[in-house]
């Protein structure tokens, strides 16, 4: 099998949208290899660079045309390329838990590693260095909702907010969500069990 043969097959097997970097196919051939491979790929339009070392199989929409990856495929493949965590932050967390409508022009994301921007189509994506503290949740849905209520602050964090964000949740997320309760500051404390359904009897 050659080594285009062998990473369209990984493409083909993972699905989409799913955005990937050289280094998911280093077990494959050489980084040299593997680079050269792709750009092949790219220009027999197989595959699409998004961003230098970011490329995905784009979906295609019969009206709309060619899709642009989710922002998270995209954070998700920057953090597996460098080997870092990632949170997303403020108003993009807020908007994933349906807390606002407004998409930021901007989406940041914490992460532990070095901060950096990258343009994909219209949307920029920030990853900024941030505190151990702001990514020590253990559960992805824990995170986003830490940095949601952060974001809103005290004053707007309202009884239908937190039915809201409760709803939302699994019963699996809201087990989690209480374990998660140290990673959080203390006035947020009550609002967390609230959402969990501790406090309410629920």
């Amino acid at each position: 099998m050659n080594l285009a043969h062998a990473i369209n097959k990984r493409i083909r097997q993972r699905g989409q949208p799913w955005v990937f970097t050289p280094k998911d196919f280093l077990d494959l051939g050489t980084p040299h290899a593997v680079g050269m491979t792709l750009l092949r790929l790219v220009r027999d339009d197989s595959i699409r660079r998004l961003a230098r070392g970011l490329y995905d199989c784009p979906q295609k929409h019969p009206v709309l045309g060619l899709l642009s990856p989710p922002v998270e495929a995209i954070a998700e493949a920057l953090a597996g390329r460098n080997g870092t965590r990632i949170q997303a932050s403020g108003a993009y967390a807020a908007n994933l838990l349906h807390l606002s409508e407004q998409v930021p022009a901007k989406i940041v994301y914490h992460t532990d590693g070095a901060s950096r921007q990258v343009r994909v189509g219209r949307q920029t994506i920030v990853l900024k260095q941030a505190a151990p503290s702001r990514l020590r949740a253990h559960d992805r849905m824990s995170g986003l909702l830490i940095q949601a209520l952060r974001y809103l602050g005290k004053a707007n964090i309202t009884e239908d907010r937190v039915n809201q964000l409760h709803r939302l949740l699994s019963p699996k997320d809201r087990r989690q969500l209480l374990k998660d309760l140290s990673f959080a500051p203390v006035w947020m404390h009550p609002h967390l069990r609230a959402i969990a359904g501790k406090e309410s009897g629920r």
